[in-house]
């Protein structure tokens, strides 16, 4: 409007904090991710897996009904020890790498391929809390399928066997709660980072898949061929295995890691190298993000 009319004034209305910002982000996202039925449908049929560990839990405490047959159990049928929870946990966190892969590539490449950085960074709006805001959406959708319905399975096994297994398997806790959080961390960073400099919202998704598949396959190749166990320095599942068995597990009870993130027996790589592994890794995503998320791109 023109200034001579002077009928424009400021904005004087309640701000929103500075610390909570980054929130929109994810408000309008998750507002989009519910037109999608088949993210629903995908992330109902996620959650079918804890169900079915919880009913295995519940019947493995009460056999009251199995102990009236004729050859039924007299004493409970499963183990519900730190396997049990780290093959829980590696089964979700597939399936979260899935979703991850899925709804990544849609976060960022939309408004790269669209120029919209500028329009948010021109704003009071930083570039960390632009990623913040971004990564948040997958950081909640994945914690509601890895370490939430894992830690209450933990919990409703412990108020079914009472007598202090809570507090004598705080390792297990440790383990839902820590590994689930490192795995998150992992994919999502890989997934915005391959999305920031995939414009292409197919084609992002597939190398997120590509980087964890052909990756473990060519570190496998290399051991092969090098008569050596360090190509499994390339395959994602391999270092988180080794990183879950031992949060999950004592060194005099050890197994191979969870479901789909097996490690294969005599050919363990020191865990402080998984560590490292993993912390190059997402050191590189967020480098490969603050080349990119910028509020003007310098074209040569």
């Amino acid at each position: 409007m023109a200034v001579y009319k002077k009928a424009y004034s400021g904005y004087d209305g309640p701000l929103t904090p500075g610390w909570s910002r980054f929130l929109v982000l994810p408000r309008y996202a998750f507002a989009d991710m519910r037109r999608s039925r088949f993210l629903t449908m995908f992330y109902i049929l996620s959650m079918l897996y804890p169900l079915v560990c919880a009913l295995l839990i519940y019947v493995n405490q009460n056999l009251n009904f199995f102990k009236l047959l004729p050859e039924g159990p007299k004493t409970a049928f499963l183990n519900i020890d730190a396997q049990f929870f780290m093959s829980f946990l590696g089964v979700q966190s597939m399936a979260a790498y899935f979703l991850a892969a899925f709804i990544g590539p849609g976060l960022i490449s939309p408004d790269l391929s669209n120029n919209g950085l500028p329009l948010y960074l021109a704003r009071p709006f930083s570039r960390v809390e632009y990623v913040l805001g971004k990564i948040s959406v997958l950081f909640i959708l994945l914690s509601i399928m890895t370490w939430i319905p894992g830690v209450l399975l933990y919990l409703l096994h412990g108020y079914l066997v009472s007598g202090g297994w809570i507090s004598d398997n705080l390792r297990i806790a440790g383990g839902l709660f820590l590994g689930a959080w490192v795995w998150i961390v992992v994919i999502s960073l890989l997934a915005l980072a391959l999305s920031a400099w995939v414009k292409w919202k197919p084609a992002a998704g597939a190398l997120v898949f590509g980087v964890f598949f052909v990756a473990a396959g060519f570190g496998a190749a290399i051991n092969e061929v090098m008569r050596t166990k360090w190509g499994h320095l390339l395959n994602i599942s391999n270092l988180m295995g080794s990183v879950w068995v031992e949060m999950f597990q004592d060194p005099a009870h050890r197994g191979n890691g969870a479901a789909f993130f097996r490690v294969i027996a005599g050919e363990e790589i020191p865990v402080w190298c998984c560590w490292a592994a993993l912390g190059g890794l997402c050191v590189l995503c967020l480098y490969m993000l603050n080349r990119k998320v910028r509020g003007a791109e310098v074209v040569r």
